[in-house]
């Protein structure tokens, strides 16, 4: 297992960001992320794109801008776009949409031979093993063949985190001890004080590169798609862009699970309210 990288505060800042390319920056991250970034932001995108900068040898954000749109679908591209996707997420983060993907998505479809359900936005991986979780904990060892979870993301960084499952003793906290048994291998040596997600249930967690505000792939349809805490980034316009597309993956009687603090409320989506951040595809479901 590779050693975790250094925090971002630990590395040298180039300087201040002047407004022209500040403006462009947030055109651009618009543009490719659908995320507004408004002013105020100008020191966090400094200290985000110090180490792209810094490997690059670029002293000045418009050379490094320069070089980023040069190829639209390069690496220093995917690079500036790792940098600027937030990722915080933690195991068992609004514990409440769990408990109703076991009880009104699991249990009423375990005679399915294969539930395949999608979790957008899945950042370092806590949010679909703990979908992959609370499925084995509800159907039993049936679920390692029966659950397959895609889990997706825009940042490539992020993703190969995820895939190697690595998480710091801290990271797990919130979990039940007994889950931390039956679910991580601990780690030894230079790993003390890690765990790595057992064999069988990464497995069941299928990680892709996607962009949600571009044009989706031929995937589902879903009974569920997990997609939490990162429209509130997005403006309305792309709100209701990022929901109809996902509108059209679920499957009738299917469910969107969106954040705590986010809403559908003025967005024209065809979806039917069923509880705060849970809503239902009209359906035989």
């Amino acid at each position: 297992m590779p050693l975790p990288e250094p925090a971002l505060a630990d590395l040298q800042t180039p300087p201040g960001i002047p407004d022209a390319e500040f403006r462009e920056i947030c055109s651009l991250v618009q543009q490719r992320l659908g995320i507004e970034l408004r002013p105020g932001k100008e020191a966090l995108v400094t200290l985000r794109l110090a180490e792209p900068m810094r490997r690059g040898g670029f002293t000045s954000f418009g050379r490094y801008m320069e070089h980023v749109k040069r190829d639209p679908e390069g690496p220093a591209m995917l690079e500036f776009i790792d940098s600027l996707t937030t990722n915080h997420t933690n195991f068992l983060r609004e514990a409440n949409h769990f408990e109703f993907w076991q009880q009104q998505v699991l249990l009423p479809l375990r005679h399915r031979p294969e539930l395949q359900v999608w979790c957008a936005a899945s950042s370092s991986g806590e949010e679909p093993y703990t979908m992959a979780m609370h499925a084995v904990e509800a159907l039993g060892e049936s679920a390692y063949r029966q659950v397959r979870i895609i889990a997706t993301d825009i940042s490539h960084a992020i993703l190969e985190q995820a895939r190697r499952g690595v998480y710091s003793a801290q990271r797990l906290a919130p979990l039940p001890e007994a889950w931390c048994r039956r679910y991580f291998l601990r780690g030894e040596g230079q790993w003390q004080g890690y765990f790595r997600v057992k064999p069988e249930l990464s497995r069941m967690v299928e990680f892709r590169r996607l962009n949600l505000i571009e044009s989706l792939p031929l995937m589902g349809p879903f009974p569920a798609i997990f997609c939490r805490n990162v429209m509130i980034y997005f403006n309305p316009e792309t709100r209701s862009l990022v929901v109809n597309q996902m509108r059209t993956r679920l499957e009738p009687g299917g469910y969107l699970f969106v954040g705590h603090a986010e809403s559908l409320n003025g967005l024209n989506v065809q979806l039917d309210y069923v509880q705060p951040s849970v809503y239902r595809l009209a359906g035989p479901g």
